[in-house]
């Protein structure tokens, strides 16, 4: 007769539990393009309050940079402040080009906070500071009218319906990369690239006559095309939705 040991634990108990929280997370508000500065900045900061960096999580915010910035080398970012003991858990960002390279390196993009921020200043080494919790507040969306597409999206094309959804009535050709807040429909072949929901909107849902695409993402989900071309309906009308954390294709 097999014994049950003190330590066995039932097949279907409960393994995990989820947990609402609010947590201590220090915001970088960057503001201005500058690697150089900010590393010899942060460097500055380190020297006076070494623990107050140490393994601190972190949220970068992009979306108070001024107008006219070029684009933000983001990996060569997270690389500074993890060097300085700053860990990244997301970016905080509105324009398109940080929303998107966040994505390709599957980093969370939080939406412009409408929370209150005190400015944070780590005294020098007596005590560590203790940061106040900063509540992520989604802004209000910003209600558009659907974006219409009626002529050929060439490669290395980059087309963004901000607030609403994007409708392409012809062909989307390699290389192009369509971007909306909302939903994305595409009624000729769609080979590029469709990023649906950028802003977090787990609902939006992305609509192809004939999906042959490079990449398709929901809410910062996504599949590329080695793993679309196993399915049974590529190159077929399909629409994209998101359960969880899994995007469906399903036949239109």
């Amino acid at each position: 007769m097999q014994t049950m040991s003190p330590n066995h634990t039932p097949e279907h108990a409960p393994a995990f539990q989820l947990k609402g929280s609010m947590l201590a997370i220090t915001v970088l508000e960057l503001a201005r393009n500058d690697l150089e500065s900010l590393d010899r900045q942060l460097a500055a900061k380190v020297a006076l309050a070494p623990n107050f960096f140490s393994n601190t999580p972190l949220v970068l915010a992009l979306d108070k940079l001024p107008a006219g910035e070029g684009a933000i080398d983001l990996p060569g970012l997270m690389r500074i402040c993890r060097h300085h003991g700053l860990r990244t858990l997301a970016i905080r960002a509105n324009r398109i080009e940080d929303i998107a390279a966040a994505i390709a390196i599957d980093l969370p993009v939080l939406p412009p906070s409408g929370a209150r921020e005190r400015p944070l200043e780590p005294e020098p080494e007596v005590k560590k500071p203790e940061p106040e919790p900063v509540p992520v507040v989604p802004a209000e969306p910003e209600v558009r009218p659907t974006r219409i597409i009626t002529t050929p999206v060439r490669g290395g094309q980059q087309i963004y319906a901000q607030g609403g959804d994007l409708v392409v009535t012809t062909s989307v050709s390699p290389g192009a990369e369509l971007l909306a807040d909302g939903n994305i429909h595409v009624y000729g072949a769609m080979r590029g690239r469709a990023l649906a929901g950028i802003k977090g909107n787990t609902k939006a849902r992305i609509f192809c006559q004939q999906m042959t695409a490079e990449l398709v993402s929901i809410a910062g989900q996504y599949r590329v095309c080695e793993d679309l071309r196993r399915d049974p309906l590529w190159g077929s009308g399909v629409q994209v939705s998101l359960s969880g954390d899994v995007l469906n294709i399903t036949r239109l």
